[in-house]
């Protein structure tokens, strides 16, 4: 893969974002470092690029949350940017409009506004290691399944408009049963609508992981190998007979569980409580029991066989976002973690406090300097 083919950000303009009022970077194809000391702002970038796909971008954020304190009450704000893709240049566009109430961002892909963020997905595919997810193997299911469907984003861009539409209807059974109006005509097509979206969501998270898995059981160089699964009720009828036959079973199980899920809320059963289950290969010990650096180095090794997956079969790496990371690692972990980066052709966004921690790079990264939210080449 040449420069020119990889996946890669070649312009990025904030407005009224985070820090920000309005600051703009043209990097190049390389890697790029953002360097500056904690609370500059260089965080707040990484966010931006992760908008770029769809979901509520590496914070999790609502979108009044993003918007510039200090920015007069509606004003909105924006991320745009000119996309290189192995297909070409694709013009992105997203933000909270002004003239447009809730917490739903419009998107405009080449100038022309498009319905819903998912049409991000069949241009952009972004993966991100923060240091909150430190704790991802300790802590509840909801952020492992949020990492896995990043991972299928990816390979399966049809995955995001799928997963919306099941926890849209999830929500909405949800609030009828609260609110006890147990019309059987109007729950089972709600229930009708999460068998079918449920199935493939779950079918999509079981087939990426299958891939992966093989990626993802070796070592490469110093980073663990790492034995991944799909576990939950959906997911064991899934490999015990034919999708039609888990379809069935979900909803029957939605239909009797009504009674029950009125008074807990949300539904006991469907994709929604599927877990990722992570084990360090050579020590076949779970993630949750290894130490703070094996986890570590499993998460870092999943998103790199992810990236080489992603470039063997879609023909570009994920952009890769990369949150203090190589800062946290061993001199050998680091130029490894490089030395990967380099070979995928992936422009990985990283941040550091110290410049010299990504001096193995030399030229191969273009870097910028960030402090009090402000950018420049450096």
């Amino acid at each position: 893969m040449t420069a020119a083919e990889a996946l890669a950000v070649t312009r990025l303009t904030l407005t009224r974002f985070r820090g920000y009022e309005h600051v703009r970077l043209a990097p190049d194809y390389r890697p790029v470092a953002l360097i500056g000391p904690n609370g500059a702002g260089k965080t707040n970038l990484l966010e931006a690029v992760s908008f770029l796909a769809p979901g509520r971008g590496l914070r999790g954020a609502k979108l009044a949350e993003v918007q510039r304190i200090g920015s007069a009450p509606g004003e909105g704000w924006a991320v745009a940017a000119t996309v290189r893709t192995p297909l070409g240049p694709v013009e992105i566009g997203t933000g909270k409009d002004a003239h447009h109430e809730g917490d739903r961002r419009v998107v405009r892909i080449d100038d022309h506004p498009v319905k819903g963020q998912t049409a991000l997905a069949e241009h952009v595919a972004v993966v991100w290691l923060t240091p909150q997810m430190d704790r991802l193997f300790l802590e509840g299911s909801s952020g492992r399944r949020r990492f896995l469907d990043r991972l299928v984003f990816g390979f399966d861009p049809a995955h995001a408009g799928r997963l919306s539409r099941y926890e849209h209807t999830l929500r909405e059974r949800a609030r009828l049963l609260r609110d006890g109006r147990f019309d059987d005509g109007w729950l089972s097509g709600l229930e009708d609508q999460m068998v079918t979206t449920g199935i493939a969501v779950a079918a999509a998270r079981r087939d990426v992981v299958q891939r992966l898995r093989s990626a993802c059981a070796r070592a490469v160089g110093p980073f663990p190998g790492a034995d991944l699964a799909v576990e939950g009720t959906v997911e064991t009828w899934l490999n015990d007979g034919p999708a039609l036959a888990a379809e069935d079973a979900l909803r029957d199980a939605l239909r009797a569980g009504r009674r029950i899920d009125s008074e807990t809320g949300g539904a006991s059963v469907g994709p929604h409580k599927s877990d990722l289950s992570v084990r360090h290969h050579a020590k076949d010990m779970p993630a949750a029991l290894c130490s703070t650096g094996e986890q570590k180095a499993l998460l870092i090794a999943i998103v790199l066989a992810n990236a080489r997956l992603l470039a063997a079969e879609r023909g570009a790496a994920p952009l890769l976002l990369l949150d203090e990371v190589a800062a946290h690692l061993d001199a050998d972990r680091r130029e490894a973690l490089f030395g990967e980066i380099l070979a995928l052709g992936s422009q990985a966004w990283m941040t550091g406090t110290d410049a010299a921690v990504f001096d193995p790079l030399g030229d191969d990264a273009c870097r910028f300097r960030v402090e009090d939210a402000h950018v420049r080449p450096g």
